[in-house]
């Protein structure tokens, strides 16, 4: 780790080594309790998922959301090494092969997390706006194929964020000679890798504003029968709605001041605010790994009673015990009689 009392403030952001050690130490630990949290959480939902919805035998949904589920894993598995390099004073790893690694995992995370909490929302909105009309999603869904094609379609978005300087938030550097050939190709290519960037996060943002406009508008213009589906859908695409919003755009916005600063060559000092608060911003991106359960108890109409009656059975009565669609029986024994 370099001494930052004796590197001038521009050569450490170039360096991706921190400027603050103690704000660092403190997103290192603000990591280690999510990795806390949503390790068991997140492997409680997966044995849910495997053992008692046998979601590749049940609806197309529950697929999206095991989906979901292996994008939280993919996160999990970097937050260790993130948290380690920042108590080490290092904004990402020194070793190429493991920042690479590292880089992949979590943009792949990210896309995946996006895509599939997209598409959740898109389904539920044909199926309470349009809910007889045919549409290509309703066509696709039926395949389970469906998440390996949204994975494969992942990978050329993910693999150009497998850079150093795109950690190190260090797209578009100065050069200080007159322009080259190389370093031209470099602003394209910096260019094109913020372009994916952004994009990932704009394109769904959009649609999912969209499709809540159009449930939520769907919702007030029911004046008979029953609205308990329209309330779930609305709860839904809200719930996905605020995940999106507290993870993924505060980062993004983040980013974008941040390329600002360094195309209009701030000063070192803004510049270096820009990249801690894009760093800090980063990690709580990370949160939702701990949100995403939400999306699941909204999404289905099992998953919320079939958790609860297999990890906290002393919530329900015996009568009130869902069924585990794996065996045909209620989920598990109740400790009491009494529902809280």
């Amino acid at each position: 780790m370099a001494n930052t009392s004796e590197t001038p403030l521009y050569q450490l952001i170039e360096d991706c080594e921190v400027t603050h050690e103690k704000l660092y130490k403190f997103y290192a630990a603000v990591i280690i309790i999510i990795f806390i949290l949503a390790l068991p959480l997140n492997a409680s939902v997966l044995h849910l998922f495997i053992f008692k919805l046998k979601f590749w035998k049940s609806n197309t949904n529950n697929v999206f959301l095991f989906n979901l589920v292996l994008a939280d894993i993919l996160l999990l598995i970097c937050l260790p090494i993130k948290a380690h390099n920042f108590i080490k004073g290092e904004r990402r790893s020194p070793n190429d092969a493991v920042c690479k690694a590292m880089l992949f995992m979590l943009f792949l995370n990210r896309g995946a997390s996006i895509a599939f909490l997209t598409v959740t929302s898109i389904d539920r909105y044909f199926n309470v706006v349009h809910p007889g009309r045919k549409n290509l999603l309703k066509v696709l869904k039926k395949s389970p194929y469906i998440s390996i094609v949204i994975w494969v379609l992942l990978l050329p978005l993910t693999i150009p964020t497998m850079l150093k300087n795109f950690d190190c938030c260090n797209s578009h550097k100065t050069h200080k000679d007159e322009p080259s050939a190389d370093a031209l190709i470099q602003d394209v290519v910096d260019s094109l890798r913020e372009a994916v960037f952004f994009s990932q996060i704009i394109i769904p943002f959009v649609i999912l504003v969209y499709c809540t406009v159009r449930i939520v508008n769907r919702l007030r213009k029911k004046t008979v029968g029953d609205k308990t589906k329209l309330k779930r859908a609305t709860f839904l695409v809200m719930t996905v709605m605020v995940v999106f919003s507290l993870c993924f755009l505060p980062c993004t916005l983040a980013r974008m001041i941040l390329l600002i600063a360094r195309v209009q060559e701030w000063r070192p000092i803004f510049q270096d605010k820009a990249t801690v608060a894009f760093d800090g911003l980063m990690v709580l991106s990370y949160m939702d790994c701990l949100l995403d359960p939400l999306v699941y108890c909204f999404c289905s109409t099992k998953f919320k009673g079939l958790y609860l009656s297999s990890y906290f059975p002393f919530l329900f009565k015996e009568s009130q015990m869902p069924i585990d669609t794996s065996s045909g029986q209620p989920a598990s024994k109740p400790a009491r009689n009494t529902v809280i």
